[in-house]
């Protein structure tokens, strides 16, 4: 009987279909390498919790305040998450609810905002999320998006002259840092000061580097003012998919957004999603997490130096963080969406992005967006990374898909998925 059988014992004879679907997701996951860097693996305790009997529980509120009887071990289990994530982060309030990272920027938006008010936020072609106010989302229907973004897209550099000149023209009632596609550090403590210069709200989306402020190889934003931070627990926290909000020290502003959250936007909170984020916390305590998050970063530049070394136009000329936004289309004549199919025919994962100021479709953009957090978390070395970017650029210049797929599956089983994190 397979390790995988064992696993799913049950699954497999109830629904030899579903059975199938997972097994095969599985072996894709084990033969090939994760580079979408929103993406990781997690820890079998944290996949047992998500598998446990507080599946089964509805725990509608909050703990010591809940709406149902039989109560004692879900709050148990939600106060430590909260707790956890208190001291990761420093914050003194922590609503770990929310279902995913847009949940989590939707429910701040809610207690934070009426209909009507104004939100700036970084453009999405130059890094920001759709949850920031792009015009195809419902909340932009709600609320009032402007936006900020590079003045020198070879540099990555913001261009916080005019995000200040909008925040005071504007008067928005949040100002939002943070990114999906951005491959730099942002100045936390310039768009605070511009936030608190108009008196609104400074809130960071921290959901891709959540993990790497968590391990000390990002900086974190409450140390420079900030008031509000939304994450996902997944992507470089390496939890469970989900999201959280963090409050600095206000308690007004972390009651209007529990409120929001629920009974404003959510019912009852997945409470093996909550178990399964307080596992994916205290693993990120241990010391080894410190080396995992310097590693991600260290991993990242290093396949941005084999990328300059063979011309690719990176935006922002490399990266500072964990992902890489390469221009593919413009240095190597490929669209970002034949690239991503050849490079998963290969067995690399990774994603088409849009780029800065593209002149292509968002469906087939000039860009590939790649990143570091899953293959870390399998042990890769920077030696380890720069083969896998000469191989990714084999692919992308040959246009040959096997011309890299043994070396790619060697790699993967030189790597194994982990199941536990020392």
């Amino acid at each position: 009987m397979s390790k995988l059988t064992t696993m799913y014992e049950f699954l497999k004879k109830q629904d030899e279909e579903v059975f199938q679907a997972i097994e095969g997701e599985e072996k894709r996951q084990a033969e090939g390498l994760e580079l979408i860097p929103s993406e990781n693996y997690v820890s079998r305790a944290v996949k047992e919790a998500m598998a446990s009997s507080l599946t089964n529980k509805y725990s509608e509120g909050y703990p010591g305040k809940r709406y149902y009887g039989g109560q004692e071990f879900t709050d148990q289990v939600e106060r430590l998450a909260q707790d956890r994530a208190k001291k990761l982060f420093g914050a003194a309030f922590a609503n770990v609810q929310p279902l995913g990272g847009a949940n989590a920027n939707i429910g701040a938006y809610f207690g934070l905002l009426e209909p009507g008010d104004t939100v700036l936020g970084m453009d999405l072609s130059h890094g920001g999320h759709l949850t920031h106010g792009h015009p195809v989302t419902y909340i932009s229907k709600i609320f009032n998006f402007v936006r900020y973004g590079m003045k020198d897209v070879a540099t990555g550099e913001i261009d916080y002259d005019a995000l200040a000149e909008t925040a005071k023209r504007e008067k928005p009632k949040v100002v939002l840092g943070g990114f999906s596609a951005y491959p730099r550090e942002l100045d936390w403590k310039k768009i605070s000061d511009i936030a608190h210069s108009v008196g609104a709200v400074a809130m960071a989306d921290v959901a891709h580097i959540a993990g790497l402020i968590a391990g000390g190889s990002q900086k974190n934003p409450f140390d420079y003012g900030f008031d509000v931070m939304t994450t996902t627990t997944h992507k470089t926290l390496r939890g469970p998919r989900g999201g959280m909000i963090l409050v600095r020290d206000s308690e007004e502003i972390a009651k209007k957004i529990d409120k929001a959250i629920f009974p404003g936007l959510q019912g009852g909170p997945h409470m093996h999603q909550i178990a399964a984020k307080a596992v994916a916390f205290g693993e990120a305590f241990r010391p080894s997490f410190k080396d995992y998050a310097k590693q991600v970063v260290e991993n990242a530049a290093a396949m941005a130096e084999v990328f300059q070394e063979h011309g690719v136009r990176m935006i922002t000329g490399g990266t500072s963080n964990h992902l890489i936004l390469a221009d593919v289309f413009g240095s190597l004549g490929i669209p970002g969406g034949e690239a991503e199919k050849l490079l998963d025919e290969a067995g690399i994962t990774l994603n088409k992005n849009a780029i800065a100021d593209d002149t292509r479709k968002p469906m087939d953009p000039s860009g590939i967006r790649f990143g570091t957090p899953a293959i870390t978390t399998r042990g890769f070395t920077e030696e380890d990374c720069r083969e896998v970017t000469r191989l990714m650029l084999k692919v992308l210049k040959t246009k040959d898909a096997s011309a890299a797929r043994t070396k790619i599956k060697a790699l993967a089983e030189k790597h194994p998925i982990p199941e536990s994190f020392a």
